[in-house]
């Protein structure tokens, strides 16, 4: 197994493998991308977990002894399957869509985009970029910095700009972006759950992650009192009680709530209270949610709908079987979107993609075959 980073992030990243219960066997430069690796990692023992003790790594983000107070023996595996269970519940994806671009009608976020969903209505998208942006290394942030003054106006016609939508897709191809996500949702939302946790006396990661979900998907602190007012503190009745009770409160909470959009996400609660009736306050793997396995293999695997080659120009496109998947796709994909044509950047050669690519040739004088080769390639991805 392999995985594309920046270089400057190679301890960082062979420290998480290895916690992971992975061996990694090298990391040496990307033939084609200048400051960037590539990691290469093999499985040797499924059921390894390390602790993260206070300054150690948790899913990639150095944790200081003041964000696990009170959270004990949280290892970094337990972490990552806390982040998998919510990443689950907002995307599906066991690792999330770092290139997710979601709208649902009447929700005051607007546009969404990312790993854990962040919103431009909450002007925390705009952060999100803005960081992005500032990374000398970032791929796309010549194409998203025109953006980030309409992002910071929390403009709302955003919504409706199919081609920025497709440029946010193709960024989650870029290393730079999935480690800036990784960052900013650790910074926002993971670690004030930690401490959250923590000064209830909430000690096992399953607590944690019910936590971490309240925090990603809002009104944590309604349903604390709530529960709290109901039924004591976790000091009074127990840890498991009390978050079995919490769980319960915010289910009714969802069921009943005046947005229609989030009745239906009572899922979150069931799924939380399947855990806690089958006693996996621990996280122990492997688990099966909302029928998708999590595992250390799919813990270490490249994200869903992320590709890291092939570089374009490496080979011709066109419709074949199996389809062609890949960088190169994407960006020839974009490069058409940038040329005005209606297209989703997916990366993904389908009949779609050779239908439009025939009718821009065809509007363009050239032989309508649907055949990208390495010339045409090449003038949509300059």
């Amino acid at each position: 197994m392999e995985r594309t980073i920046p270089c400057d992030d190679c301890a960082e990243k062979t420290l998480d493998i290895q916690q992971l219960g992975f061996h990694v066997t090298g990391c040496n430069p990307h033939p084609n991308r200048p400051g960037f690796c590539v990691l290469t990692f093999e499985e040797i023992d499924a059921s390894r977990t390390t602790v993260a003790t206070a300054g150690e790594m948790v899913a990639g983000i150095a944790t200081p002894a003041a964000l696990t107070a009170g959270v004990d023996n949280i290892t970094v595996t337990q972490a990552a399957v806390a982040k998998a269970i919510v990443n689950l519940f907002e995307t599906g994806e066991v690792l999330g869509e770092y290139g997710n671009v979601t709208l649902i009608a009447g929700d005051t976020g607007h546009l969404t985009f990312g790993r854990s969903q962040t919103t431009l209505g909450s002007g925390n998208l705009a952060q999100l970029l803005q960081q992005y942006c500032a990374n000398q290394g970032a791929r796309f942030a010549g194409r998203l910095a025109p953006f980030l003054p309409r992002f910071k106006a929390i403009d709302h016609t955003l919504d409706d700009d199919h081609t920025l939508h497709n440029v946010l897709r193709a960024s989650a191809d870029d290393p730079v972006m999935r480690d800036t996500q990784d960052t900013f949702f650790d910074k926002t939302y993971w670690q004030p759950a930690v401490r959250a946790a923590g000064k209830l006396g909430l000690r096992s990661p399953l607590a944690l992650t019910v936590v971490y979900d309240s925090f990603v998907h809002g009104s944590w602190s309604v349903i604390r009192d709530r529960t709290t007012q109901s039924v004591g503190a976790p000091a009074e009745i127990g840890e498991r009680a009390w978050i079995s009770a919490y769980v319960a409160t915010r289910r009714d909470w969802l069921e009943n709530h005046a947005r229609s959009d989030l009745r239906p996400t009572v899922y979150r609660m069931d799924a939380f209270t399947r855990l806690i009736d089958q006693g996996f306050w621990g996280l122990e793997l492997p688990l099966v949610i909302r029928g998708k396995e999590i595992s250390p293999l799919t813990l270490a695997a490249m994200p869903p709908g992320c590709y890291d080659g092939p570089q374009p120009g490496s080979r011709p496109l066109t419709l074949s079987a199996p389809l062609a998947r890949g960088l190169d796709v994407r960006l020839l994909q974009l490069g058409l979107s940038d040329r005005g044509v209606d297209i989703q950047a997916d990366g993904i050669f389908g009949q779609t993609t050779l239908n439009l690519v025939k009718a821009w040739q065809a509007q363009n004088g050239r032989p309508a075959n649907g055949i990208a080769d390495l010339a045409l390639i090449g003038e949509l991805t300059a």
